[in-house]
């Protein structure tokens, strides 16, 4: 006997029931199919994904966290060998290996957030397909956990400064809002990467060339002040030219002001990351059936 059954007996018995609410749920549109409040009350899920992010990653490791600093370092001997001791490319008077590093230091925080938030939906299909939450938590939760290792490769960074006796100034209170920036990139790109994975598997794939084609084409090996005006400005439409020249100006010193292609590459990341999350939350739907 159903609901309606149930309710219509009470009517003839003379029975006090309460009328019958019936909620439809349907898909959300527009503004509202962000559904952002929805993070706030998972915020404990978000942590703990990123903390498992973190220790799966360095489960039976022989290094441990020193992948974390050896990726860039070993990055940067290559770079300073062929393109700063054969090739002669400028480093705007800063030592080139710390030119390097600096803008490696932020590219590997993207590209691993990149690379993660790409499977992380697939990676997660047993909770996905038997728990609902907001699946923005698990990109989300993947590339929060890139920044421990943001931290320590930074941490060397620190000591490449000071080593080469190198003064920050002020303009290091700008490194935050650089960070940001790079965070908002790679979630941006990994949203509509990792919605479009579980559709289409062959994605996985063409992240590893995508990602080797964004390395040469942001300015980690040279600076950009060797493109002139207009054309630096518009070479900020890739997002992380304006992290990579903001790091330099906020750490080193760099002369070249990054100027308005932060604002470009800070318009763009922010474009990015809003159709992303929309795009992503569009499909959310369909993720538990076809994952």
């Amino acid at each position: 006997m159903d609901a309606q059954e149930n309710h219509d007996l009470g009517v003839r018995l003379n029975l006090s029931i309460p009328p019958i609410r019936v909620t439809r749920v349907r898909p959300t549109t527009g503004r509202a199919a962000l559904n952002l409040r929805d993070l706030w009350e998972y915020r404990e899920l978000l942590y703990f994904l990123a903390w498992r992010d973190i220790k799966v990653r360095y489960k039976q490791t022989a290094f441990g966290v020193a992948w974390a600093v050896l990726q860039p370092v070993f990055t940067m001997l290559i770079f300073s060998l062929f393109f700063g001791r054969l090739a002669g490319i400028s480093s705007e008077g800063a030592p080139y290996p710390v030119f390097a590093f600096c803008a490696l230091v932020p590219w590997t925080f993207f590209a691993y957030g990149l690379g993660q938030s790409t499977e992380s939906l697939v990676a997660s299909q047993n909770i996905i397909t038997k728990v609902y939450f907001p699946r923005l938590v698990v990109p989300i939760a993947t590339v929060l956990s890139g920044l421990v290792d943001f931290l320590l490769a930074f941490g060397v960074l620190v000591v490449m400064i000071v080593a080469y006796g190198l003064l920050p100034t002020t303009r290091l209170l700008w490194l935050p809002a650089f960070l940001l920036l790079a965070l908002a990139t790679s979630l941006g790109v990994g949203l509509w990467l990792s919605a479009l994975n579980v559709q289409y598997r062959d994605v996985r794939y063409t992240v590893p060339f995508l990602t080797q084609l964004w390395l040469f084409a942001t300015p980690i090996a040279y600076p950009s002040s060797l493109l002139g005006e207009p054309w630096r400005t518009v070479y900020g439409v890739n997002p992380m030219v304006g992290v990579v020249e903001g790091f330099r100006w906020a750490l080193l010193g760099t002369q070249s002001r990054p100027g308005p292609m932060v604002l470009v590459s800070a318009a763009v990341a922010l474009a990015l990351l809003f159709s992303g999350a929309v795009y992503f939350r569009r499909m959310e739907r369909t993720f538990a059936d076809v994952v």
